[in-house]
């Protein structure tokens, strides 16, 4: 079943929710939040382009680099935040992972994953993967960090964090049985739902 990622996010955050959205690009996955659950939303965006598309949408969007610091929001009482597909690019994601789950019960976490075995062909024929989840060549690409889904899954035990909910996704951003059953090779996308012990 060809499910879009901002129906997962919308089933996973609860109606009239203080939401934050990290990476918020052009305002879409919030502005579906606020007119279909209600919720308060906030974006976080550093490209002035994307961020005059937010306001073109009515989103309240801040500009700010996630990777110099995330800490004024702290004080904001979120009941979740989301990163959906940004991860990747942060200089220190595992800092970033901690101090949303600082600012907010929960978040939502969206990434490409390494070890797809598409990737995996591109790295043995000796390239870069460019997927439809890695769309840019090396050159062009924003993402500092790649990872598999065992790496992100063993970050999220290293850091203490609880996986609640996780979906893994086909290029086609489909569920499919070999994905579910064996997502580090089978997954081009993971979806989280983390929070803290």
């Amino acid at each position: 079943m060809n499910i879009p990622l901002s129906k997962i996010i919308n089933e996973w955050i609860p109606d009239n929710s203080k939401v934050i959205d990290f990476g918020c690009g052009d305002g879409s996955l919030l502005k579906e939040l606020i007119d279909t659950k209600k919720v308060k939303g906030y974006g976080v965006e550093i490209d002035h382009k994307k961020i005059q598309e937010c306001i073109e949408k009515g989103v309240s969007v801040i500009q700010q680099d996630i990777d110099a610091g995330i800490q004024e929001f702290e004080s904001s009482n979120f009941d979740i935040s989301i990163m959906a597909s940004s991860i990747q690019c942060l200089k220190n994601p595992h800092l970033a992972l901690r101090r949303m789950l600082k600012l907010s019960n929960q978040c939502v976490v969206t990434l490409p994953n390494l070890g797809y075995w598409r990737c995996r062909m591109d790295l043995v024929s000796g390239k870069m993967p460019v997927t439809p989840n890695l769309p840019s060549s090396w050159y062009e690409t924003e993402n500092v960090h790649l990872c598999t889904i065992n790496d992100f899954e063993k970050l999220c035990s290293d850091e203490g964090f609880v996986i609640y909910k996780k979906l893994f996704l086909n290029p086609k951003r489909q569920q499919s049985i070999l994905a579910s059953r064996s997502p580090n090779l089978f997954a081009s996308e993971g979806v989280y739902l983390l929070g803290r012990k």
